[in-house]
């Protein structure tokens, strides 16, 4: 039995574009445990999902409204609520792309709360901390790069309130800090998993049961899940 939970990095996007229903429907079919997708705003206040910054016509997100994202990305755009509308069955991590897109993003995802399983990760840690204790959302943050030593690693924790878990590139995934965060009850993930070697490897951390990773969010969950 798989101990990691495996999470489909934008949806399984190997025949369909990422971060759409179809995306997101193909993941369900090859029996992930969750789905990562990216939450912006755009200019027509959408909460589009959509990871660049910039479409490839040049326009930041920002100032597209979706129609206009959609007729430059070539595909129809869901908003969060779609996405959510999908499953109850599986972990969605949202992650918060920009600060601005954190209040109303929230306001759809606490509608939510008591029907799906919803942890929020963003690179923005203060806008996770912003949640608050009292939110009922799990909460989590990203990390692209390793703290310089492990004090400032712990001052990064415990200024998020309640804190559920981090998410590391596999780059950086560091033993030492997966144990530190594990002894205050924090869940570990990593993202940017490739080669096949690099998801046995992660398999082996999950086997570590507490003191390991809890999943992997991943652009290939099938060589996790053995889909073909």
């Amino acid at each position: 039995m798989l101990v990691l939970s495996v999470l489909s990095h934008r949806g399984f996007h190997r025949q369909v574009p990422e971060n759409t229903l179809e995306a997101f429907q193909a993941a369900l079919e090859i029996g992930v445990d969750g789905i990562e997708t990216d939450v912006r705003l755009s200019a027509d206040d959408a909460l589009v999902l959509c990871h660049d910054r910039v479409a490839p016509n040049g326009r930041e997100i920002a100032a597209l409204t979706r129609e206009e994202l959609a007729g430059a990305l070539g595909h129809p755009v869901p908003t969060l609520a779609e996405a959510l509308d999908l499953s109850a069955d599986v972990l969605w991590n949202i992650e918060i792309k920009t600060p601005r897109a954190l209040a109303p993003a929230r306001r759809v995802l606490e509608r939510y709360a008591a029907s799906r399983d919803l942890l929020v990760t963003s690179f923005w840690h203060s806008a996770i901390a912003e949640l608050g204790a009292a939110s009922r959302l799990r909460r989590g943050l990203l990390f692209a790069s390793r703290p310089p030593d492990a004090g400032s690693f712990l001052a990064t924790l415990a200024a998020v309130p309640a804190l559920d878990a981090v998410v590391w590139d596999y780059e950086v995934l560091d033993p030492q800090l997966l144990a530190l965060s594990a002894e205050r009850g924090i869940r570990a993930f990593a993202y940017g998993v490739a080669s096949r070697r690099e998801h046995e490897s992660c398999r082996e951390l999950g086997e570590l049961g507490d003191l390991g990773l809890a999943g992997v969010i991943t652009d290939f969950p099938q060589y996790l899940l053995g889909a073909t």
